[in-house]
């Protein structure tokens, strides 16, 4: 009896002791069981943070449903408790400054799965909404009904990196990671792999697909996801002969013979024996393949193979492709990576779309063409199916992200487009229904941008940096090859390294944009890597890696030392100055301008070189004189490269330059000659004015700091000293006002392409005309040539 007892009460303990972790671990993170709001720290890791997102319909790209990423799901936050401080934290989560209002009752429509926080009691200064009081993740009595929306300002937090994406509502627990391994050898020395067995990633390895009722819209949809605009043909009977030929090599590995029964000469048995040996890995394969999906049914416009209707295999069957194979597809690359591929066919890609302002190939603001001159698209309704045909179109895949509220900068021409509804199978997103736009219903905060998918290549294997005190700073190394073929890390000459080159570098190495290109990095000397291996390296800035940049085929390096190598500083954001066009072309004048009134101007090296000639202080100078109002679209405050302490003070004047050469200004002659030139010392960035809602950052009194904030621009009046050109010995004519910020590319920019200005200019000794001023890629190619090939004015009038 006392056994017996002894038995139950060990049977009781053993089950208490096993029940008791389980319902503890089933509880919320709550420190009591009431419903009643108790702190709710988070249970994801500290090193990552919340994922938040806004989605519903119908909404612009500042409100939305609010929903969580938790534990791998998507999910909504309930209504009740729900308030103005709430959105406020959610909103500065997001990268807004604030909100300006919260919606209930699902006003964007109602969530799917979880409903992860209810009854959210926020103070107004948490970082995050996972650190208000709540119930506990997913302790809620709520139905999707109640799902809560927030309306955010739409002002962005200046220097907000993360973007405002909407997102592909697909669930990536299923497939995460999709590749094309290569079967036949050769195929995979060669970038971007195009053809090959789609793979997805499961558990901790690589599953198959099988082939039976794989259609070309599935090929579609993989190519896209992989960076590739196109899809084509498989040629199956090469594969079918491969893997006949393993079979039977599996079956008798006997010696090679030919059709007719002898024996093959020496080149066609090796060049049976390797195609055997590769049918022969297939085969193979095939025999150890794990076919994790069943069937595929894309309709083709999806962006993902996730959002496609999938068949997965059920788990202990023996046969999960019964007379099939694993899926195999090719792909089209687009022009930009076809330089090693052997295809012939070359795809045309739009020449009336295009990307500004990213930093990598396939990311940027979209601009679009029509009557010769470029502008934007607004981002209402802006998806990824719209972004998707914009990516196709220029030669990449399918759209990873469509971007909304200006986030690769904002244009400055004409917006075109609103409320774009493509299905995802246009040629070109002007195929696809849209709204024409009035001034009301758009502006410039709120243009679109996309980041498309893009073959891998690799690129940024060959390239390291070295020293820095982060990953985004460092001493540039490049892996080189000698003679023998060994592979070593080398540095670069830092004779000729720019802004340009850095541009570049920090591209390949997938750290965006370039702060500053450095020819001196003593300061970052802890690798033992001392040898140079690359010198006289000019890069146009746009090239996808170093290595396609021009550069000595020998090394020749003046300054040899490891202390003058080349190394960057790298951003995730960067400035994009342009100049305000049609205000040159309104405010244009001529003055003569006395002598003794140009002292200044003289010592700052502001009139012609005949100036120094005259009979100072009588007589005067022609000045063409206009004002410059200069803009800041990009992502960061344009700053003087120098700081403050190395500022040079201007006694004349009464001020510090911060930029020896701001701006050029010139006067070019039809055969684009120069006939008169000015310059502009930056004596004075600061904010002059701003766009609603940005408020001023820098001001030039009392030695302040100098810059030019996003969203804010700089003016130069037409009557400070320097804003113009000397044309006292210009002959009347017709000629070229050409007008260019930051022309030695002294800060580093998103876009140097838009730095450049241009007017037609007529001349008739007296008076002064200017027509057709443009930023320099403002205009189609077309225009641009009638533009430069112009005849000039025959008379005054300009129709």
């Amino acid at each position: 009896m006392v056994k017996s007892r002894h038995r139950q009460q060990l049977a009781f303990s053993l089950l208490f002791g096993l029940w008791l972790p389980c319902c503890l671990a089933q509880t919320t993170p709550s420190s009591t069981a009431s419903p009643s709001p108790t702190p709710s720290p988070s249970s994801q890791p500290k090193t990552e943070r919340l994922k938040v997102r806004l989605a519903g319909f119908p909404r612009k790209h500042n409100e939305g449903r609010v929903e969580l990423f938790y534990k791998g799901e998507w999910g909504t936050i309930c209504d009740d408790d729900f308030s103005i401080t709430n959105a406020n934290v959610l909103c500065r989560q997001l990268g807004f400054v604030s909100a300006t209002g919260w919606t209930h009752s699902a006003k964007y429509g109602k969530g799917q799965g979880k409903i992860w926080l209810d009854n959210v009691q926020c103070s107004g200064g948490e970082k995050s909404i996972e650190v208000c009081k709540s119930r506990g993740w997913g302790n809620s009595d709520c139905t999707h009904d109640e799902d809560a929306g927030v309306v955010c300002k739409d002002e962005r937090i200046p220097g907000f990196v993360d973007s405002n994406v909407i997102d592909a509502h697909v669930n990536e627990n299923r497939i995460d990671v999709v590749r094309l391994r290569p079967v036949v050898a050769m195929a995979k020395k060669k970038m971007p792999i195009t053809e090959g067995v789609v793979e997805v990633k499961y558990k901790d390895g690589w599953a198959q697909i099988c082939d039976q009722g794989w259609t070309i819209k599935n090929t579609r949809v993989v190519c896209g996801m992989l960076g590739f605009p196109h899809e084509r043909k498989v040629n199956k009977n090469f594969y079918k002969r491969l893997k006949k030929r393993a079979a039977e090599k599996v079956s008798r590995p006997k010696v090679n013979v030919s059709a007719g029964g002898r024996p093959t000469t020496k080149a066609k048995a090796n060049s049976k024996s390797k195609q055997s040996s590769a049918g022969k890995r297939l085969y193979l394969e095939r025999q150890k393949s794990y076919f994790h999906i069943h069937s595929v049914a894309c309709t083709g416009t999806e962006v993902h193979l996730a959002a496609c209707p999938l068949e997965y295999s059920k788990p202990n069957t023996t046969s999960t492709c019964q007379g099939g194979n694993a899926v195999v597809v090719s792909c089209m690359p687009g022009p930009q990576f076809m330089q090693n591929s052997g295809l012939k066919k070359k795809i045309k890609i739009s020449g009336n779309v295009r990307l500004k302002g990213g930093a990598r190939l396939g990311e940027g603001r979209v601009e679009v063409l029509k009557d010769n001159e470029w502008g934007t698209v607004c981002d209402d309704r802006w998806n990824l199916q719209s972004a998707s045909v914009v990516c196709r179109e220029l030669g990449f895949g399918t759209a990873k992200e469509a971007l909304t509220g200006g986030r690769m900068g904002q244009g400055m021409g004409p917006i075109y487009m609103n409320e774009v509804k493509c299905l995802g199978l246009e040629k070109s997103v002007w195929n696809c229904p849209f709204k024409n736009i009035t001034s009301e219903d758009c502006q410039h905060m709120e243009d679109a941008a996309v980041r498309c998918n893009v073959p891998y290549l690799g690129l940024e294997h060959s390239i390291r940096i070295t020293g820095g005190r982060t990953r985004y700073e460092g001493r540039v190394e490049v892996l080189s090859t000698d003679s023998n073929g060994t592979q070593s890390w080398g540095l670069i000459c830092g004779e000729t390294w720019s802004t340009k080159e850095a541009m570049v570098a920090c591209r390949q190495l997938g750290l965006n944009y370039a702060n500053q290109g450095l020819r001196e990095t003593w300061y970052w000397d802890s690798s033992n890597v001392t040898d140079m291996v690359m010198s006289g390296v000019k890069c146009a800035g746009t090239e996808m890696s170093l290595s396609q940049c021009q550069h000595h085929k020998t090394l020749s390096c003046q300054k040899s030392a490891a202390k003058f190598a080349a190394g960057v500083i790298c951003s995730d954001t960067a400035s994009d100055l342009i100049l305000n066009a049609p205000l040159v072309q309104q405010t244009v004048y001529i003055e003569d301008r006395p002598l003794h009134m140009l002292y200044c101007a003289a010592e700052e090296d502001c009139l012609s070189k005949s100036a120094a000639k005259a009979n100072w202080p009588y007589g005067h100078r022609r000045l063409l004189r206009f004002s410059s109002q200069i803009h800041n679209i990009g992502r960061a405050d344009f700053k003087p490269k120098a700081g403050r302490h190395s500022w040079v003070w201007h006694a004349c004047h009464g001020h510090y330059h911060s930029m020896d050469i701001f701006t050029h200004y010139d006067l070019l002659n039809s055969n684009g000659t120069k006939v008169a030139e000015g310059h502009k010392a930056s004596f004075c960035l600061e904010d002059t004015e701003c766009q609603e809602g940005v408020s001023k950052r820098y001001e030039c009194a009392n030695f302040g700091d100098q810059g030019i904030t996003v969203g804010c621009w700089d003016l130069y009046r037409h009557d400070i000293d320097c804003q113009w050109i000397d044309i006292t010995d210009v002959k009347p004519g017709n000629y070229i006002l050409q007008i260019v910020i930051n022309p030695n590319q002294e800060v580093a920019e998103s876009d140097f392409t838009n730095n450049g200005m241009k007017c037609n200019c007529k001349y008739d000794g007296h008076r002064i005309w200017l027509h057709n001023c443009h930023v320099g890629d403002a205009f189609s190619e077309e225009a641009e040539r009638r533009f430069e090939k112009y005849p000039g004015q025959l008379n005054n009038q300009v129709s």
